[in-house]
């Protein structure tokens, strides 16, 4: 027994000046996904609502700062309770942790560890944004963003990835947030709209982005900062495993991208800019929680049928009358939902743990793990966020009023708007008052 111990001792962890710098990094680059996202979404709708819906990502970056540092990592990465939740009291407002206290079994401080996870709870709430462009009250949207995080995303977080967390336990394959983050937000987008109810004009009047080249910008951003999203969740660089997750997180996006133009160009004739930055965004989704399990040839595959999948979801909503606005469900739940399933199937064995998937070998064990991932998470934030909308609709309401809606919500809600059309701010054409040009600049000029 002795020796043991020693042998313990001797293999403990130590601060890796090197995992540190990568993990600080990766979690900058996961905070620039929420200023991208604005971008990709500011783009997507109509040029009256575009601040609003900027300023509906970028308020995360706030609200759920405070409240991670508060309570939400004591809640989300604590000592577990019940499976269902943890609790540490050094964790809250992080005022129990040494600086150079060790996240346990990893060579990073808990600080960066913190942090690190503190970015993915910001740009949770932040994806549900979409889905409810043009309608919500900002003041009724900071609400439900607060309570959302606490009553859903700390919670399930602790499910997924919490050490005693029932599905961390059950063996789910959650790499970096399939289910935590891309499922979870999605079907919270869903309860949302379908108590909120539909944009006035809605499949009757033309919703086009106002702006597709900030689409193709917060597309670029969101792929750039994806890499620190996924080969950051490793927390680690030492073994491959992240390299292996960058890898793949490129390849499966490039594939999404194609096979979403692909079907794009078969079913309507075009190949659209806007196909192809959703397309990469439905890739950068799917392989989010299977790209530490598959090979570079299963992340082909995983991003091709998320692609080709999401493409066809994202007209679900004129079929079934569901207002989700920027596809947010068609995109994240949709893609999500393929990833995370799509483990039981091309999972190698061979990255970041020795579970195979069907296709390896492994048979259906690990497909029906998925499943269940999948579909508590989908359950319990669609209803629980239905819940919250339907309790704050009831109250304070979350619609603006129908005129403020047709008028455009950036003037009513933030008493500004996007550009200026007035002429003050320049660009305007030259104003017949002013002199014209003399001879002697028009002889310059020539």
């Amino acid at each position: 027994m002795a020796s043991a111990i020693t042998t313990l001792a001797a293999d403990a962890p130590t601060l890796s000046a090197a995992n540190t710098g990568f993990m600080l990094i990766c979690s900058a680059l996961v905070m620039l996904m929420t200023p991208g996202l604005a971008f990709f979404y500011g783009g997507m709708v109509r040029v009256k609502s575009s601040l609003n819906m900027l300023m509906m990502s970028f308020i995360s970056l706030g609200i759920v700062t405070i409240l991670w540092v508060l309570y939400g990592f004591s809640l989300a990465f604590g000592t577990d309770s019940g499976s269902l939740i943890g609790w540490n009291s050094d964790y809250v407002g992080l005022s129990g942790i040494g600086i150079t206290e060790l996240w346990d079994g990893y060579t990073i401080p808990v600080y960066v560890f913190a942090v690190f996870q503190l970015m993915f709870a910001v740009i949770t709430p932040a994806l549900i944004s979409g889905a409810l462009a043009d309608r919500v009250k900002f003041s009724a949207w900071v609400l439900f963003t607060a309570l959302w995080v606490t009553v859903v995303y700390f919670p399930v977080a602790h499910w997924v990835w919490g050490a005693g967390g029932w599905l961390f336990e059950l063996g789910v394959i959650d790499f970096a947030g399939g289910t935590a983050v891309h499922i979870n937000a999605g079907a919270a987008a869903l309860g949302v709209i379908l108590v909120i109810g539909k944009r006035v004009g809605f499949k009757k009047d033309p919703m086009r982005p106002h702006s597709l080249p900030l689409v193709m910008l917060g597309a670029g951003l969101l792929w750039f900062g994806w890499f620190g999203f996924n080969a950051g969740s490793w927390l680690g660089n030492d073994d491959g495993v992240g390299a292996v997750m960058f890898v793949n997180t490129q390849v499966a996006t490039a594939a999404a991208m194609l096979a979403w133009l692909a079907y794009e160009k078969l079913r309507h004739g075009s190949f659209t800019t806007l196909g192809a930055a959703s397309g990469a965004v439905a890739g950068l989704v799917a392989i989010t929680p299977a790209g530490g399990a598959v090979s570079p040839l299963g992340a082909i595959a995983v991003g091709a049928i998320a692609g080709v999948l999401c493409a066809m979801a994202v007209g679900l909503k004129y079929k079934f009358g569901y207002d989700d606005s920027l596809d947010v469900v068609g995109v994240h739940l949709v893609g999500g939902v393929a990833g995370s399933l799509l483990v039981g199937l091309f999972a190698t064995g061979g990255v970041q743990s020795d579970v195979a998937g069907l296709f390896y070998g492994g048979g259906l064990e690990q497909l029906g793990k998925q499943a269940v991932g999948v579909f508590s998470v989908l359950a319990y934030s669609l209803v629980a966020s239905a819940v919250l909308a339907f309790l704050l609709d009831k109250t304070i309401g979350m619609r603006v009023a129908e005129d403020v809606e047709v008028a455009g919500i950036d003037q009513s809600e933030h008493a500004e708007t996007a550009y200026d059309f007035s002429g003050a701010g320049g660009g305007a054409a030259r104003s017949t008052t002013a002199p014209l040009p003399s001879a002697a600049s028009k002889k310059v000029d020539a």
